[in-house]
Order: structure tokens, then sequence, then C-alpha cells
């Protein structure tokens, strides 16, 4: 059991991330909260505007521990980075975290458990991973462009169906840029709403004005799937 390739070699990093996410969320929920984001915001503003580079290197670093650990506070981190950065810095740092953290946690899934799933698996989860892999990246576009599955799901499910890391990365970052501006969008207008003691629109991006659009591109990026499959009923 101690060999190198050994199970428990390659299941300790993944169990490490569990139980790190454990930690996270027993002790570190509060703080990555919209009413965290609330009651510290001239705290956080005083930072920024005292080493703005390293306040943004940081928070791109949270973000990609908290997207690792599978932590469910991305949403709170992708208004923060709106509020302290603006809608484009903001969700531009957020992105980038968000797919670091993604990646980490899909290479840690697919060393830990993807292959060894896929050896054993049945002739129903291979026949879906050929189906996966004839249309990689169409399917890793559409999940990421539909906010339909959990983010975590559409981390893990790529590495076990043997989703490549450059394809999942590219389109990991690609697919998320559209609701992280969205959300960065609204962090930016924070000030005003907690002057007013409001909250604010989280259901925004399941409005027609943001969601048709987003539909629309995963769509697109479905399109390449039909074509084959049209031809494939023509052949």
């Amino acid at each position: 059991m101690s060999g190198k390739g050994s199970p428990v070699r390659r299941i300790a990093p993944f169990a490490a991330a569990i139980l790190g996410a454990g930690l996270l969320f027993a002790f570190g929920r509060e703080h990555l909260s919209f009413e965290a984001l609330r009651d510290n915001r001239e705290v956080l503003l005083a930072w920024r505007d005292s080493n703005y580079l390293l306040v943004a290197c940081c928070y791109a670093g949270l973000y990609a521990m908290a997207t690792a650990l599978s932590f469910p506070g991305g949403l709170a981190l992708t208004l923060a980075g709106g509020f302290l950065f603006g809608p484009w810095w903001g969700g531009a740092l957020a992105v980038t975290g968000a797919t670091a953290g993604a990646v980490a946690i899909f290479l840690l899934a697919k060393g830990a458990l993807g292959d060894a799933l896929r050896a054993r698996a049945g002739g129903w989860v291979k026949r879906a991973e050929e189906g996966f892999r004839a249309n990689e990246v169409s399917f890793l576009l559409m999940m990421r462009l539909v906010p339909a599955m959990p983010f975590f799901v559409a981390n893990l499910v790529p590495a076990f169906l043997g989703a490549t890391t450059f394809n999942y990365a590219w389109t990991t970052f690609l697919g998320i840029m559209p609701g992280a501006l969205v959300y960065a969008s609204v962090g930016s207008g924070l000030g005003a709403v907690f002057e007013a003691g409001g909250t604010p629109d989280l259901g925004i991006i399941f409005t027609p004005p943001v969601l048709l659009p987003l539909l629309g591109l995963a769509a697109l990026s479905a399109l390449p799937m039909i074509v084959k499959a049209f031809r494939r009923g023509r052949a």
C-alpha cells in the first residue's frame, strides 16, 4: 500500500482537499458571505487602497483556494471582487481565481479517482466517456455557460470522464466569464445597496436579458455536436 502508485498515495491529496473543505466550512463560512462583506467593507476598501496589487493577488488566491476546496462561497467572493475592483477587474480576477482552483481540483480528482473509476466502470460509463470525448469542448462549454449544474459538480464530472486538462482549463475560463462579469457588475453597485440597507438582486442571472444570451452561447457551443449527429444520420 505504500508504493508510488498505491491507492493511498493517489487518494491522499483528494482526501486532504475534502478535509480542508470541511474545516473551511466549519470555521470560515461566516467570513465568506454577503454579511461579512457588508460588515467589513470599510476595512476592505482601506486595505485595497493601501496596496492594490497585494489585495488583488490575495483575492484571486482566496478564490482559487475556495474553488479547489469546493467551498460554497463563490457568489459572495464574486460580489466582493466587483465591490473592491469594479466590474471588469473584479470579474477578471474572479475568473482567474476560479479557473485556477477548478483546474487544481480537476487534477486531484483525475489522479485520485478518475483512472480507477474508468478502469472499473461498466459498459454504459465507457460509452458515456466515448460520447463525451467525441464532443469534449462542446460539453465542457455547455456545462459552464448554463448554470444548471453546481459548480463543484462541473469541476469533477469532466475528470471522471477523461477530459484533457488543456480543454478543461480554457473552456472553464471562457465559460464562467459571462456569469462572473454579471455578478461582478452587481458587486460594483453594492456601495449604494449597503447605504440603503438593502440586499443585492442575486437572481439577476436568471432574468431574460441575462439568461437568454447565456442560453444562446450554450446553443452555439452545442452546434458542432448537432452537425456531427446530422452527418452521422445522413451517412
